[in-house]
């Protein structure tokens, strides 16, 4: 490839220096360096961006409405748990902070009362993101805190969510071989250029993973060269939310499938996906630490693993259904009655069926769960088991 698609020069001479001292990395080691090198990963540039100016776009960058929707299903929850007298919402991954934004703004002129309980607080790996959190909601003070990762944080009762965050968690990558798993590790060819190689799979907690989302690899009649992937971040990711929530629920939207779908024979290649410059592809070598490196969410381990470590599946449905269920609708044929500019009235119309199209985010799947707590949606049907 050119030398220019390469990448992040630094970062190039990183990865490659640790490849040559092992002999090769993993592929979950090479996508955690590309996106989260505490200097040159990709979330951590200061170019990097999200929205129109940067590589994807998300919900929350797309209209006001999605975070105003979401507001309306926190106050549900804070009205589930009876109005305590601190509700703390804790977003995993705040991105530009479009959705702290508009929660504290909507909230405290529609919902004074759930406003006057809430504490909201962001949790942010980037460095570079959490320093554009901290401008854009300055005007906020104390009603909004920044925290760790820490074990020994304060329990919270209140909900805590995240959009579009456990896509990016980096992933291990395997390959079907001669009846079993090898695992995909990342070495350099003679020019110099990243290659694969394969590896036998040791970890023993990727079996594990797939007892636990019920799937048995030697009876799903994978070909030699079927590819995929295997999430083990969100296990202790979600033990660490269970541990932190006292009371309340967990919120999680993103792209995926349930296992037996993620998991199936016709899916070949996996699901791994790079963003460069709102383009699409599946080359990860290539623009490293200037890409986004993403893999679907597997739907059936967070409702798996979220069950062993107390989280109760409440609601696993689709994002469209979700924001239908709390007025995406009433909204759009509210904006067919309104007489003003016609531009920003065609643009607010199409964000809002941008919102719920099943081709796009409409399709993003919501998984709702609860810890000694339940949340009553009756315009959402019971708990879709196709869907998990």
């Amino acid at each position: 490839m050119p030398t220019g698609d390469r990448g992040t020069p630094q970062l190039l001479a990183e990865i490659e220096g640790r490849i040559r001292a092992a002999g090769a990395i993993s592929f979950f080691d090479f996508m955690a360096l590309a996106l989260y090198h505490p200097q040159w990963g990709y979330y951590n540039r200061p170019q990097m961006q999200i929205g129109r100016r940067g590589d994807f776009m998300t919900s929350s960058c797309l209209t006001r409405d999605f975070s105003e929707l979401l507001t309306e299903a926190f106050v549900q929850m804070w009205q589930a748990l009876h109005r305590p007298q601190q509700f703390t919402l804790l977003e995993m991954g705040a991105g530009e902070g479009d959705v702290a934004a508009t929660v504290l703004d909507y909230s405290q002129e529609k919902y004074p009362d759930f406003f006057a309980s809430l504490e909201y607080q962001i949790q942010e790996q980037s460095p570079t993101l959490q320093q554009r959190q901290r401008q854009r909601l300055a005007p906020w003070g104390d009603r909004l805190h920044w925290v760790s990762a820490s074990p020994a944080a304060d329990p919270i009762v209140g909900c805590i969510f995240s959009n579009e965050l456990v896509d990016a968690f980096p992933v291990h990558r395997l390959q079907w071989q001669g009846g079993n798993w090898q695992e995909i590790y990342v070495s350099l060819n003679p020019q110099g250029a990243f290659q694969e190689v394969l590896c036998p799979l040791t970890d023993k907690r990727i079996h594990d993973y797939f007892a636990t989302v019920g799937i048995a690899p030697q009876q799903q009649g994978y070909s030699d060269g079927y590819r995929t992937e295997v999430n083990l971040n969100l296990i202790p990711w979600l033990k660490d939310l269970s541990q932190r929530l006292e009371r309340g629920f967990v919120l999680t939207i993103d792209y995926g499938y349930p296992a037996r779908q993620y998991y199936h024979p016709a899916r070949c290649e996996g699901t791994l996906q790079c963003y460069y410059q709102h383009r699409c592809h599946d080359n990860p070598y290539r623009f490293v630490g200037e890409q986004d490196i993403t893999a679907h969410v597997d739907v059936t381990a967070l409702t798996r693993y979220g069950e062993q470590f107390g989280l109760e599946t409440l609601y696993v449905t689709r994002q469209s259904l979700f924001l239908m269920a709390l007025g995406l609708g009433d909204r759009l044929l509210a904006q067919q009655r309104v007489n003003g500019k016609l531009l920003h009235a065609l643009n607010r119309h199409q964000s809002l069926h941008q919102l719920i199209d099943p081709l796009g985010l409409g399709g993003f799947y919501v998984v709702l769960q609860g810890k000694q707590a339940t949340l009553d949606l009756p315009q959402l049907s019971d708990l879709d088991e196709k869907l998990i």
